[in-house]
Order: structure tokens, then sequence, then C-alpha cells
């Protein structure tokens, strides 16, 4: 383990030189003087390492493997010490920082948070500390990863986990084996982790058991919900890239995949119903043996396993037309205000190292944004379920990064209501009208100039005459 940098050493074999030769000058002017010995040099004390604090967030598995991870570093490090303070999630840590609470020395954080806290000031670049310190970028993290966290082109934050949305499905309820005996569209063969979304719209039908009251499919009728169907349909959730004034749900492209996702998602023989969910969550139906495919993060697996007697597996999203899927993505930050800089970063090299990086992806939460840890045994676990867990690495390649927001959360509330229409509505839907008002209500987010609409004057109106 590196903890410290190559030029604090120099600087040290520099001053150990000078030592040396100041001693033996006077040495040598005391020979001339007489015959007293110099006196003894007072003993010099080590300064107290410097205290860090290093905050995250997780379940206590999570929490623990972080733990395991401080200690060894502490163990080996003279210089620094660092306590570990936890959240329970990311809303709780953002929350505590946006009220101003602390910020710790190192901090796990979401690329949603990530233009808050750059107009803030909270953060520094890590790039080049890092650099110093001799990690590698090139082939241990994907491009995207990296360019998730780069701002003004700097490295922000180090990226340490990215988590796509994929499909968990019961492989009990789905049977592939069985639809391509049937000869319905299903995935080619056991290890073919692609398919359509046909096969997934075919892959419902055959799990709905109306009788044993089991459903074939629930997707959350939320933003994060409906981007990937959007965005693998050939539409856009956002009218920008970069700089986005609205959401792009009117438009031709995501209007197209929205009717062919939703032909599927408003079919109430399929999907679960609005009783049922008052009843329980869909993960609860899921666990039950009464949902047979959701969509969901890595975060569901160590709690799926200890479910006893559930078989369960996962698939990307289904492309209606290319592999896309979303997801949140978090990195590791450096506060501004660090107690220490240099041993910050020290630290910062430690916790994204293939070594404690893998620490904590043995508890099962975690897809490491370190590939060389996303394809070793101790994420991919060949001897525990899913047994493709690959779908979450491969994933990372069809992930389509958001821009860089300061307003998720309020975006989220403003369109909640009617993102949710789209799904739930009855008997018939306006999609035109219901994508138009979740643009507009967008724009009431994310545009500064944005100016409320007002009614069309009548052509009475316009032409200044007076009705009779």
């Amino acid at each position: 383990m590196r903890l410290r940098r190559g030029r604090r050493s120099t600087r040290t074999g520099v001053a150990a030189l000078l030592v040396l030769a100041l001693g033996l000058g006077l040495g040598a002017c005391s020979n001339d003087g007489g015959d007293d010995d110099p006196p003894a040099p007072e003993p010099t004390r080590a300064a107290p390492p410097v205290r860090l604090l290093f905050g995250v967030w997780g379940t206590n598995d999570e929490v623990s493997a972080y733990q395991a991870m401080v200690d060894t570093f502490n163990a080996a490090s003279q210089e620094s010490q660092v306590e570990l303070r936890s959240w329970d999630d990311r809303e709780d840590l953002s929350d505590a920082l946006r009220a101003g609470g602390k910020v710790p020395d190192v901090f796990l954080a979401s690329r949603r948070d990530l233009r808050w806290l750059l107009e803030e000031g909270l953060t520094q670049p890590v790039d080049e500390l890092l650099d110093e310190r001799g990690t590698e970028f090139g082939d241990n993290y994907s491009r995207d990863a990296l360019r998730a966290f780069s701002a003004d082109t700097r490295l922000q934050c180090m990226p340490y986990g990215i988590s796509p949305t994929v499909v968990y499905y019961n492989t009990e309820l789905v049977d592939f084996e069985k639809m391509r005996n049937r000869e319905l569209p299903a995935p080619s063969d056991e290890d073919d982790t692609r398919w359509s979304f046909e096969e997934f719209v075919a892959a419902a039908d055959f799990a709905t058991r109306p009788r044993k009251r089991v459903r074939g499919v629930h997707v959350e009728p939320t933003l994060q919900g409906l981007a990937p169907f959007v965005e693998s349909g050939g539409g856009s959730v956002f009218n920008d890239e970069t700089e986005p004034t609205s959401t792009a749900f009117s438009s031709d492209g995501s209007r197209e995949a929205l009717t062919r996702t939703l032909e599927l998602l408003r079919n109430p023989q399929l999907t679960l119903t609005e009783g049922q969910l008052q009843r329980a969550t869909p993960v609860e139906w899921f666990e039950r043996g009464r949902l047979a495919m959701m969509t969901g993060d890595r975060s569901l697996v160590p709690e799926l396993r200890q479910v006893p007697g559930l078989e369960f597996d996962v698939m990307p999203i289904p492309t209606l037309g290319s592999y896309a899927t979303v997801g949140d993505i978090t990195g590791l930050c450096l506060s501004k205000a660090a107690a220490s800089t240099a041993e910050g970063a020290d630290f910062l090299v430690h916790a994204t190292s293939s070594e404690s990086v893998a620490r904590v992806v043995r508890a099962g939460y975690l897809v490491p944004a370190n590939l060389e840890v996303a394809y070793s045994e101790d994420f991919v676990r060949p001897d525990r379920l899913p047994a493709h867990a690959s779908v979450f690495t491969d994933s990372i390649r069809a992930l389509r990064v958001p821009p860089l927001l300061d307003t998720w959360d309020e975006l989220e509330t403003a369109i909640r209501d009617d993102i949710r229409s789209l799904v739930t509505s009855a008997p018939e839907l306006d999609l035109e009208a219901v994508t138009e008002q979740i643009d507009l209500d967008s724009q009431r987010v994310l545009d500064p100039e944005f100016e409320e609409p007002t009614e069309s004057p009548s052509p009475s109106e316009e032409s200044g005459e007076d009705e009779e």
C-alpha cells in the first residue's frame, strides 16, 4: 500500500543530507576549538497523526465493510488516522451537508449532488493528486465513469460505484427454455444476456398466472423508471445533454418509445394493481413469488439472497432500438477544507485501490467503477445468485449519463404526478397532452428564464374590435 508521495520522500532525503552536512561542520569546528564535546541534540518529537473523517452511507453490512477498509489503513499509517461516520442513505448525507453540517475530509457522493458541491466550493479536484500517487485511470475505469465526475476539464471526484438499472426476474416463473419450446419470443440460450422488448413483453405474458394471482412485471412510474425505455426507444429524457431547460417527453422519439412501453405497463392483466401496491411494495411481491419481473439496481441483491427458496437472475433493460439504461454513479470526493490535502489524498488512494474496493464489494451491494474488481470473482461470485452478475458490469457500457443538475429533487417532485399518470390513468391516456405537461412542469424547474404561458387572445381581442 502506497501511503506516502514520492515528492515527500525526496524532500526527506534532502533534509537528511543537510542535517548530516551540518553535523560534520559542527564537529570540525568543535575539534578546532577545544576538548569539550558538543551538547547532545534534543530528541525530536513525532508530529501527532492527522485526524481525517470519512463519510459514507449504506446498510450495516456496507458500513462494516467500509470500517474494515479504514482499519486496514489506520494499521499501516503513522501520518494519519481515519474515523468513519455513516448515514442511512444518500439523501441523509446530502441533507446534512446542505444544512451546513461538517464536510468530511473524504466522503461518498452521488453524481446527482456534484453540481451543488461544485457551486458551493466544497470539494477540490483529485486528478493531479492521484496521478502523483501513481493511480492508473486508463484501463481500470470506463471513460463514462471518469466523465461523469469531471467538470471544468478536471476530475472532481474519483468514480467509486456505478449502479445501472436492470431487470430482476424469478427464474421459476420466467422459464426461457419453456418459452423457446413453445416458440415464443425469448433469448436464444441460457447464456444470452440480451433481449428485445418483444421478448420482454412475451416473458411478462408467459409468467402472468391469474389463478395464482401472479403478475408479470412492474416498472416504477417515475422519471428514473421510464428513462431507460425512453432512451432505448430513440427518445431523450432532456432537451439538451449539458444544459437542459426542460425534459423532452413530448418529442417524437420519446413519444414513440413511450407508446410501445406503455402498451405493456398500462395492461392491468400483466402488472401490479393499485390495490396490490397499497398492500405491499413491488420487492415484497417479488420475494413472495407473486411478481415475475421488476426493474432495480444492485442494492437489491443481498436482500433477495436472504429469501428462502427464491430463485432469481438478472437481465439488462430490453432494447426497443438501442442498448440503454440509466443509474446512479457515486464517487469519493476530497473536501476543499480537508484537515490535510496530502493525507486525504493518501487515504483516497487506499480507498479506491483494487484490494479495498474488493473488500467492500463482497458485501454484495456495490457495482464497482473499478473494472478490475468488477470482472473479478469478488463481484461476480459464481457460487451465488444472480447467476449472470456480469449483466451489471455489461450494462455500464449502455449507461446514459444525464446532465449535471443541482435540482434533481425539485425536478422529480415537479413531474411526479405527471409521470405517474402515464402509467396509472384510466381508461384512456392522452399521451400528447400528458407529455407536454411533463415538459412544461420540468421547464419551471430547469429554465431560469421560464415565464408562465398566457392564454391566447381571441381573434376579436387581437383585432381590437368590441364584441357585439
